[in-house]
């Protein structure tokens, strides 16, 4: 694995266990390397302005004292070439994740989640893919549901039904499977396809529906009914 190839990642996180045990398994990962650590929000958001802590990936905690981590991410992401924040989050942070998603956080991810699943959740948003981890994708949908919605063309309104119509059949496979949570290599699988074809074709289906990422393409298929069809769930 060649310098070029690493992700970065930086960590914030207000237990030092929790940041400590989280470099230990990705620093003993052949294409990830942790750039550094912060405690608190404004901590993190001073370091990464720093030319030594730029990075790829953030975990951000969302619950921290001080600068939380929803605001400490809309401040990161309003700045230029901002990295990929994923959110550790527990199941009943219903509100924050979804101040999250509307501080534009790119995947949220469990803080009891086992290795595999960090790894895999660093890489695809190291990717530009959404991960969510499997267990929220129903508590973000009935939260956003339950929310005022981000944009019209982020939630279930008959705007964003209309909407659909733009989609060819090929782009409506490719969203329904998106709101099935499955990457794009499952998506390629599955609808037997290659990978690239796929991104591709993802890509024009945010275009079409306005969507601002893969998070918002999950709420969109799965409060439009898309997910049910037997091809893809079964």
């Amino acid at each position: 694995m060649t310098p070029q190839h690493l992700i970065r990642i930086f960590l914030v996180d207000d237990q030092e266990l929790v940041r400590t045990g989280f470099a230990m398994i990705l620093d003993a990962t052949p294409d990830l390397r942790v750039v550094g650590s912060a405690g608190d929000g404004q901590s993190a958001l001073d370091a990464l302005r720093r030319p030594e802590h730029r990075a790829d990936v953030v975990l951000m905690d969302v619950r921290m004292p001080g600068l939380d981590g929803v605001e400490t991410t809309r401040r990161l992401l309003a700045t230029p070439d901002p990295p990929r924040v994923v959110m550790l989050t527990t199941f009943d942070d219903d509100e924050l994740l979804i101040a999250a998603l509307r501080a534009g956080a790119a995947g949220y991810l469990l803080k009891d989640a086992g290795a595999a699943e960090l790894l895999a959740a660093i890489r695809a948003a190291a990717a530009g893919e959404a991960p969510v981890a499997p267990r929220l994708v129903r508590r973000l949908i009935d939260s956003f549901v339950l929310a005022p919605p981000v944009t019209e063309s982020a939630g279930h309104s008959p705007a964003a039904a209309s909407r659909l119509e733009r989609l060819t059949t090929r782009e409506r496979e490719i969203l329904a499977s998106v709101g099935l949570g499955l990457t794009n290599a499952e998506i390629a699988a599955r609808l037997q396809l290659a990978e690239s074809t796929v991104k591709t074709h993802l890509g024009s289906v945010l275009r079409k529906l306005e969507l601002r990422d893969r998070v918002q393409a999950v709420i969109l298929a799965q409060t439009q009914g898309l997910t049910g069809d037997s091809r893809l769930t079964g």
